[in-house]
């Protein structure tokens, strides 16, 4: 099964700078997606249908143009789940669960910290989304959870670790948390694959960012560990310019 992530910076944009055309080229099984901004009777379905994606679904922020995240599939899904049930969480539509034979496939959209009231609830959000992994591990051990997590974890995920260290983003509360939830049972796919620097996922549109490969490794495959040996590959996409980030690719023999 390939698996694509993609926080796409607005679907209706994306889709008119070519997203839907290059998502035929793929051949993913599974797409999820970030920050859609969008509501479902908003985007061109049929377009997505006719290059094979019969099923598709959307989950929403309450507020309009703002955040949400959607899968679409190849596959029918064996069940869907939209958010988390967790209150001070769903109302921004930061997830969404896909399960199939084999592993279940959540869309997540982790907030970012653009001021101290935004770091706050991150930083809650963080706190009650690892709660509420570790109890789906319990009746979902093979689980994927793809998406924009809005941190570097280490400093080889992020062009200049030392002017960024108090940036949001590259905090050491956030990093901890990255770490945290990846020894709570998760393998960082790409970085369990790939070792080299400089592979990002998002840029800047500011200073030239993304040509000068000044970026931040955001963007993650999250593997729980019952899928350790399943995992065939990982890369990065950056030649995929629909969006200030780049789409991801995992493949998994499921």
């Amino acid at each position: 099964m390939k698996i694509i992530s993609y926080n796409v910076n607005g679907i209706r944009a994306a889709m008119k700078k070519g997203f839907v055309e290059w998502l035929a080229t793929t051949g993913a099984d599974v797409v999820c997606l970030q920050e859609i901004k969008a509501m479902e009777e908003q985007v061109d379905i049929a377009a997505l249908e006719a290059i094979g994606y019969k099923y598709n679904y959307w989950y929403s922020a309450q507020k309009k143009g703002y955040s949400g995240v959607a899968i679409l599939s190849k596959i029918k899904p064996n069940n869907v789940v939209y958010g988390t049930g967790i209150e001070t969480m769903d109302f921004e539509g930061r997830n969404l669960r896909a399960d199939f034979d084999g592993v279940s496939v959540m869309s997540l959209y982790l907030p970012s910290g653009t001021n101290s009231a935004r770091l706050a609830f991150k930083f809650n959000y963080m706190d009650e989304f690892l709660t509420y992994v570790t109890a789906l591990k319990e009746t979902h051990p093979n689980l994927l959870i793809c998406g924009d997590y809005n941190i570097c974890h280490e400093a080889i995920d992020i062009h200049n670790p030392v002017a960024n260290k108090n940036s949001s983003g590259f905090l050491p509360e956030e990093r901890a948390w990255l770490s945290k939830f990846i020894a709570s049972g998760f393998i960082d796919s790409f970085r369990y694959l790939n070792p080299e620097p400089h592979n990002y996922t998002w840029w800047s549109y500011r200073a030239n960012a993304r040509n000068n490969n000044k970026g931040w490794r955001i963007d993650y495959h999250m593997v729980s560990e019952p899928l350790k040996e399943k995992i065939k590959r990982s890369i990065i996409l950056p030649e995929a310019k629909h969006s200030d980030h780049c789409p991801l690719l995992v493949e998994l023999a499921v």
